[in-house]
């Protein structure tokens, strides 16, 4: 969907350079190569506003920038280690915190929307999706999100959950396997 938006190493690392020195076309690149991505995978691990807390992470990437090290790869594992630990942040919050439930009535939503078909096929597949991600642990969620969604190898994966590169080889592969099995079960897979 979003893979035009995608820069390669060279562009996000020439990117990277440029947004330190304050060129403004260089943010707008880096945010639209990176935002799909960071927005699935919180959306993917339940956050409550995904796009409000993507927004929380590119301000941090904007203020930390300086004190970041590394070519294009370590800039984008750098910044989901970010988004990893603002969601963190924002579910031990959310649990101090929990949200007052509001009247039905206000609710509902003004907006217009598209397809009606389109949105209900869209979030049933985002139901299925969040049902078997749920079967995983936390770890091999992570990975497997990170991964994928991230588009992130397996040593910048480790470095976002703080692991070693062999288990998360090993957190990948049972995770796969475990989906798998739900797909099999599920007769998806036949």
């Amino acid at each position: 969907i979003y893979a035009d938006a995608v820069l390669s190493e060279q562009e996000l690392e020439r990117a990277v350079e440029a947004a330190r020195g304050g060129a403004e076309w260089a943010w707008r690149e880096i945010y639209d190569s990176l935002a799909p991505a960071v927005i699935g995978y919180l959306r993917a691990r339940g956050a409550a506003e995904p796009e409000d807390l993507a927004g929380e992470v590119f301000v941090q990437v904007v203020r930390d920038l300086p004190a970041f090290e590394g070519g294009a790869s370590g800039f984008r594992a750098w910044a989901f280690t970010i988004a990893r630990n603002r969601l963190l942040d924002d579910v031990r919050r959310r649990a101090r915190r929990p949200a007052v439930s509001t009247e039905p009535a206000a609710l509902e939503s003004s907006e217009v929307g598209g397809d009606v078909a389109d949105d209900a096929l869209a979030r049933l597949d985002l139901q299925r999706v969040t049902a078997i991600l749920a079967t995983l642990s936390a770890d091999q969620r992570d990975v497997l999100l990170l991964r994928v969604v991230g588009d992130l190898t397996v040593e910048e994966v480790a470095r976002v959950v703080s692991k070693r590169t062999g288990a998360v080889k090993q957190l990948q592969r049972r995770g796969l396997a475990a989906v798998r099995k739900q797909l099999e079960r599920e007769g998806a897979l036949e």
